[in-house]
């Protein structure tokens, strides 16, 4: 039997609500509750599985009527979302922020599995830090040119 951490429970829990709606609004406090734990364990699960790279966005308002709210965006096409993808990229990106956007592309079926640890593969940390003291510039480059040539192979196929 697999053991699950509290932190894939929790977003496992939320996503449950995005599944249904596009927009879902928490008070971080009630969720600790209902999960017995504490509020900086929500913070993490939404500051870490509910990024940009992974399609959302998250707002809050901290205070006595405070709240959370996640939204799923919602691009009208994948040309669209590779798009916003580059933009997050820019000139530098993290191993984890890349990952993150290729298990985006995964997940919306804009790329397969393969495609995706192939990506992965040549941005690895440990693969860039043996070529360049510059890792984060270089996997962003790498990452933009995949980008770039997936969104004109989705502009050429009308995605």
């Amino acid at each position: 039997m697999t053991r699950r951490n509290m932190s894939d429970i929790i977003e496992e829990y939320l996503k449950q609500f995005l599944q249904e709606s596009q927009r879902l609004e928490i008070k971080r406090s009630d969720i600790a509750d209902r999960f017995d734990c504490v509020p900086s364990q929500i913070n993490y699960v939404i500051n870490t599985r509910f990024t940009q790279e992974h399609g959302y966005l998250v707002e809050s308002k901290r205070g006595g009527g405070g709240y959370i709210r996640i939204l799923k965006i919602q691009l009208t096409s994948n040309a669209d979302e590779v798009d916003q993808m580059m933009a997050l990229v820019g000139d530098k990106i993290s191993y984890r922020n890349a990952a993150n956007i290729v298990e985006t592309l995964i997940r919306d079926d804009i790329i397969s599995q393969r495609e995706g640890r192939l990506m992965l593969s040549v941005i690895d940390k440990d693969l860039l830090q043996s070529i360049s003291a510059q890792d984060q510039a270089a996997r962003a480059l790498i990452l933009n040119r995949f980008l770039q040539q997936l969104k004109y192979e989705l502009t050429q196929n009308n995605y």
